[in-house]
């Protein structure tokens, strides 16, 4: 059996200084200890940890998962669609639960115990096994293989076997307690929330266009970090500015925040803001929870409502009935506002950079039909896309795309 203290110096060792995750009880020790270090992260689901330790890994951080084998699942579209698409290198721990005989194990566990193997696989992604019998010297030997995957640029799954490593004394015990009365002694929102109701009913009607705002609010992006979510948001803004530096998701929807939330958290120093939509943020609300208990004061959520996914036929969302600042405020966000024209967004974001955040504030805009701009991936593949934004982050310039 590996101790908690072997399993987290291995980690430590090897500069993994970033470790976001969903709790399995194989990993009940390593999990309490790197809560009490301040180097795990507790994300809302395991798509969240995934992309959250992708954003550490850009901004130039080692970055690992902690997870469960049954939420693969949640796993597979940052997986597929952020990792792989953008080459980033992420080490992944997930237990083995229902393998290799589902009958040890819970019924719940037994479809996904038999596939593990097989959905990596089908996905191509590189994956070792840490037995139940693994000592410390095996464990160094798996890691040994998975830097090399990771120097090559690919996410690698660790398979942990029930056993392998040494668990907490409890649940209840007095450090995970401790942490987590710690994480949530802080004060939630300032009570800044402007829930405007009319604001976007008001905003559609008289067709303030999101094209508009990333027009007024460019000089002020300059300035910062910036990830965009998939769809027209990450069309617009690079037909809008022709940055190279920014980070324009194409997949991965409703993980941009989490992403964001990672590089926040690991270059505390720079502003990052995040440009979301309703659709997307509706994907993965929790994540708002995360960032809100997280607490970053140089994180800015622009969350551009329409009311529809735009991009595949504009399908209504649920936003008309999600006051996406209240939310926000009861996260924990230090402010939520409501901006219903370019002038009163550009105030806002002006002021959220200046810190104290984390910072929402909600668009409520038009549904623009089909999009004037063409994909960022038109001028500059995923690699340039990655690369940009991480040399924007060394405060650096970059020269890739076409």
């Amino acid at each position: 059996m590996i101790s908690n203290d072997d399993f987290c110096t291995a980690l430590a060792d090897r500069g993994f200084d970033f470790v976001a995750g969903v709790p399995c009880s194989y990993f009940s020790g390593p999990i309490e200890r790197l809560t009490r270090d301040g180097v795990y992260l507790p994300a809302a689901n395991e798509g969240a940890a995934l992309a959250a330790a992708a954003g550490a890994a850009v901004a130039g951080h080692r970055a690992a998962v902690i997870a469960q084998n049954s939420g693969l699942g949640n796993l597979v579209n940052p997986l597929a669609s952020l990792t792989a698409t953008y080459g980033i290198p992420v080490l992944v721990f997930m237990s083995l639960r229902g393998w290799p005989d589902p009958s040890q194990d819970e019924p719940q566990h037994e479809v996904m115990g038999l596939a593990t193997h097989k959905l990596l696989d089908a996905m191509d992604v590189p994956h070792l096994t840490v037995p139940a019998t693994a000592t410390t010297a095996d464990l160094a030997d798996v890691l040994d293989h998975a830097d090399a995957e990771l120097a090559a640029g690919r996410t690698v799954f660790v398979l942990t076997q029930k056993g392998a490593i040494e668990k907490a004394a409890g649940a209840g015990s007095a450090g995970a307690v401790a942490a987590g009365a710690a994480a949530v002694a802080a004060e939630p929102g300032a009570g800044t929330a402007e829930p405007d109701a009319g604001a976007a009913s008001r905003a559609r009607a008289e067709g303030l266009g999101r094209v508009e705002v990333l027009r007024a609010i460019e000089h002020l992006l300059e300035g910062a970090a910036v990830v965009s979510t998939t769809g027209y948001t990450s069309r617009e803004l690079f037909g809008v500015t022709g940055s190279k530096s920014h980070f324009y998701m194409q997949g991965s929807m409703g993980h941009a925040a989490a992403f964001g939330l990672g590089v926040a958290l690991r270059e505390p120093g720079t502003p990052v803001v995040v440009l979301d939509g309703d659709g997307a943020a509706l994907m993965h609300l929790g994540t708002l929870s995360t960032v809100g208990a997280e607490a970053p004061d140089n994180f800015v959520h622009v969350v551009f409502d329409n009311g529809s996914y735009e991009s595949t036929g504009g399908q209504v969302t649920t936003s008309h009935s999600t006051r996406f600042a209240v939310v926000a405020e009861g996260a924990g966000y230090a402010s939520a506002r409501v901006c219903d024209t370019a002038d009163a967004v550009t105030e806002a974001l002006a002021a959220a950079l200046g810190g104290g955040g984390p910072h929402l504030i909600v668009v409520p805009v038009a549904k623009a039909g089909a999009s004037a701009f063409s994909r960022a991936t038109a001028a500059m593949t995923t690699t340039d896309i990655r690369e940009g934004f991480a040399a924007r982050l060394r405060g650096e310039e970059h020269s890739g795309g076409g």
